[in-house]
């Protein structure tokens, strides 16, 4: 098995004015469940979050430093860091890294600034791209086919919210990895809003 597998499942979408994140809620480790009711989503400042999948120390790290970066940024400048920057700073530090000892992370950085809505993709390699939609871990193959098949320009946010939990628990049907339910986080010019939706337990028949 890949080691730089991101064993979960997350989402990011554009839709209007906001950006819709979304993510499973199970954390393994091998072939263990170790948790179920795991937190993927973070908030990094009022306007932006960011979905962590792979090892849970690295991606820990790199949100403290995210949040560090932010506030930095705000107390010398006397303004909101732009979503655009944060993703190059985080892309900064995932590049140094990588030589000697690189994250095993996949990110999705989504936020709100003057410019309004913005979804960033970040890997282990520093990489960093701007998307309308984007799935990472071991269940974005499935997640993926579902956004492909849905998005479209106009979306409204309950459409975008519908999207995004049908492409996570669409993964949960057929990736092991991925389970338990799914945290959707949305990020507005009002700032960020978050819901759970878990699933219901069914007994396995043989």
């Amino acid at each position: 098995m890949d080691k730089t597998a991101s064993k979960t499942t997350t989402v990011g979408l554009v839709a209007g004015e906001y950006v819709v994140l979304a993510a499973d809620k199970r954390a393994t480790a091998g072939p263990m469940v170790y948790h179920k009711r795991v937190r993927k989503i973070v908030e990094i400042t009022p306007y932006a979050a960011m979905t962590i999948s792979g090892l849970v120390a690295d991606a820990q790290f790199l949100v403290e430093n995210a949040k560090y970066i932010a506030k930095d940024y705000e107390l010398k400048m006397g303004k909101r860091i732009s979503v655009d920057a944060l993703a190059s700073r985080i892309s900064l530090i995932l590049s140094a890294y990588l030589r000697f000892s690189p994250f095993i992370v996949q990110l999705l950085l989504g936020g709100v600034d003057h410019e309004g809505p913005k979804l960033y993709y970040m890997d282990l390699y520093g990489s960093v791209s701007r998307e309308r939609f984007m799935s990472t871990g071991s269940g974005s193959p499935v997640a993926f086919g579902v956004l492909e098949q849905g998005y479209r320009e106009g979306l409204t946010l309950e459409e975008a919210k519908e999207l995004a939990f049908k492409a996570v628990s669409s993964a949960i049907m057929r990736d092991s990895f991925t389970g338990e339910g799914v945290d959707i986080v949305v990020i507005g010019p009002e700032g960020i809003s978050e819901e759970t939706r878990l699933f219901k337990k069914t007994l396995a028949t043989v």
